[in-house]
């Protein structure tokens, strides 16, 4: 209870106090005697009651979060600026003051009727720029500033709220969603909405002395036919982008492949023409060296043989030509070994 309240109290108790006093007056000149005394009760109470009442009305007191706008209530001018926070005195009778808050509000327009602040469907209906029908609900967060109290006051009094943000507000949403396509607000495009209805609507409120602290748009509600339509697209959509995912996917494989094998190629036929070099070297180191030495093949022929080949018949055709005399003198000389009888040999 603050001080002024406590004032009132003590105004009312001065008042019964001079009932009592006119009580007592009768009393006392009912019975003949002297009423002095009553009066004068009656009065301090009358009197003190009064002059209380007066001095409770002229103290006003704002709670916090609030502004008064104070009234001259002969020329209708408003104090300026608006009365803050705390305990000031007012003259009554010729000042009336109006508290205005000054903290952070909320207005909500919804489909769902416990929600909003008007019982029922309150959604914001608008039309896409293609015709489609769809439903926002929305909440502006703002608040009054003690600076722009007066204005507020002298605009709108109390009805700002239902006078001039709530058709604002759904006037700027239709205006903005009829510059979309109702794909698009499905889509990405729903960020893009809320920021221009935030973007016009701050610039209205300005104008008017209110600031707009966000503006929410909770929920976009489109026909239940479109919104099917839009579904089974983008379930086509992802399809055909796994089609194309996997399409992908086999052309790389098929790729891999494709170099693999060419990679294998090129290894083998790296790997042939090694073989064939090395080949041809050897095949010339040979001829060089029948070259520098005929009989080399007879020797390599012989050297070949079986140890315990002693006669060899060659084809008339044979390539092989050796000396008879070289085999008729190997044969003089040659001695066969005899056996050692003693080691069983």
């Amino acid at each position: 209870m603050n001080f002024g309240s406590i004032l009132q109290v003590v105004a009312i108790l001065a008042f019964g106090v001079g009932i009592l006093g006119v009580a007592f007056t009768f009393t006392l000149a009912s019975q003949g005697r002297s009423a002095r005394g009553g009066v004068l009760l009656a009065l301090v109470g009358f009197v003190g009651g009064i002059v209380l009442f007066i001095v409770s009305s002229g103290i006003l007191i704002v709670p916090p979060a609030r502004a008064a706008v104070i009234v001259n209530v002969l020329s209708g001018e408003l104090e300026d600026p608006a009365r803050a926070p705390g305990t000031s005195i007012i003259i009554p009778g010729l000042q009336e003051f109006i508290i205005y808050p000054t903290d952070q509000q909320e207005y909500t327009m919804s489909g769902i009727s416990s929600e909003g602040r008007i019982q029922g469907n309150d959604a914001v209906e608008a039309l896409t720029v293609d015709g489609q029908e769809i439903r926002l609900d929305i909440t502006v967060l703002y608040r009054v500033g003690r600076e722009d109290v007066n204005q507020i006051h002298l605009n709108w009094q109390s009805r700002y709220e239902s006078d001039f943000i709530r058709p604002s507000v759904r006037a700027v949403a239709r205006d903005v969603v009829s510059q979309f396509e109702a794909e698009a607000i499905y889509g990405l495009g729903r960020e893009a909405l809320g920021g221009r209805i935030s973007e016009l609507v701050a610039e209205r409120m300005a104008e008017q002395g209110l600031t707009l602290t966000s503006l929410l748009v909770r929920q976009i509600d489109f026909n239940d036919s479109f919104a099917q339509s839009i579904e089974e697209k983008q379930i086509e959509e992802q399809k055909l982008q796994r089609a194309r995912t996997e399409a992908e996917r086999v052309q790389t494989e098929a790729g891999g492949q494709a170099d693999a094998a060419e990679e294998a190629a090129r290894g083998r036929a790296n790997a042939r023409l090694i073989e064939a070099q090395a080949e041809a070297e050897a095949l010339r180191v040979i001829s060089d060296q029948i070259a520098a030495n005929p009989n080399l093949i007879q020797y390599l022929y012989v050297a070949n043989l079986s140890d315990n080949v002693t006669f060899a018949l060659l084809p008339s055709d044979s390539p092989f030509i050796f000396n008879v005399d070289d085999f008729a003198d190997l044969g003089a000389d040659f001695e066969a070994p005899q056996p050692d009888l003693r080691s069983g040999g």
